[in-house]
């Protein structure tokens, strides 16, 4: 019977809610800083590049004539925002990208899923995409524009065939390297075709398929570096072009930097996927610092 107060004091307070332990700011802030100090390492060689390059055009080792030094550059990117060209010309670029981007990964996300999932799909898909993929997609230039015009469709067109083909490439090959033991025991385990394609083979092949979705941005860019080139009357190649015909170095080489600077943009947005997407991943590379 002593023991009956105690016990009744200890179920109450089980019972009672407990606030949850504050986490102190200090580390709050700790990935913060984490992150901080390897955005400046990332930053510090395309810098000093850039300071490289403005004190060579101060010593005349670079002629401004065919190079235009970053000061130039930075004035036709004032020049041409406080015009209001630059921004529309941005959009544009952009929204091409963007496009391609989802017609050319949806696409070889399809053929990566037949071809790697079965065996028939393999035999039926992946002959004729081996056949195209050897061919040089920028060569097919005339023949887009025979099909799909000189508007947007051939400049959409070029990326989205340019896309295609590392998707698909790195998916089919993230599938096919699944370890086929862990199938073996989830079907063991009572799961079901689906559920092992769901829970095994396409978490086994994320990895390769964000590799190949890395892969495929550098080549949509470039796509449109050329496609943009064709009849373009709006966009950052348009920019581009208009600066070689009247010999504008500084327009060119900041339709160049907008360009890199996009595709950077694009690029941490793909890394943030994987870091959410991988966590593993990043425990593992945290473990490795």
């Amino acid at each position: 019977m002593s023991d009956s107060p105690s016990l009744a004091i200890a179920e109450r307070l089980i019972a009672e809610p407990r606030p949850a332990p504050s986490v102190p700011a200090a580390a709050r802030l700790a990935p913060l800083r984490r992150a901080l100090p390897m955005i400046l390492r990332r930053a510090a060689v395309p810098t000093l590049l850039v300071l490289l390059w403005q004190v060579a055009s101060w010593a005349s080792w670079i002629d401004g004539s065919t190079l235009a030094p970053p000061v130039e550059v930075w004035h036709a990117f004032t020049r041409s925002w406080s015009s209001g060209q630059l921004w529309p010309s941005i959009v544009t670029s952009l929204r091409r990208v963007v496009v391609g981007l989802a017609i050319g990964v949806s696409a070889g996300t399809v053929l990566g899923l037949i071809a790697g999932l079965s065996r028939i799909g393999e035999e039926l898909v992946d002959a004729p995409l081996q056949m195209l993929r050897a061919l040089p997609f920028l060569g097919l230039m005339p023949l887009l524009i025979v099909w799909l015009g000189i508007g947007e469709g051939v400049k959409i067109g070029l990326i989205v065939i340019g896309v295609v083909f590392p998707v698909y490439l790195n998916l089919h090959k993230g599938i096919r390297s699944v370890d086929p033991r862990y199938a073996e025991l989830s079907r063991a385990c009572g799961v079901g075709r689906w559920g092992v394609i769901r829970k095994v083979i396409l978490p086994g092949a994320l990895p390769a398929f964000l590799i190949g979705l890395r892969f495929a941005l550098g080549i949509a860019w470039l796509s449109l570096v050329i496609g943009e080139t064709v009849n373009a009357d709006k966009g950052v190649g348009y920019l581009i072009m208009q600066g070689q015909q009247y010999l504008q170095t500084d327009v060119i080489v900041m339709g160049l930097v907008i360009y890199a600077i996009l595709g950077l943009l694009m690029e941490a947005l793909v890394r943030l996927i994987e870091w959410r997407a991988l966590p593993w991943r990043r425990e593992f590379v945290e473990a490795g610092r």
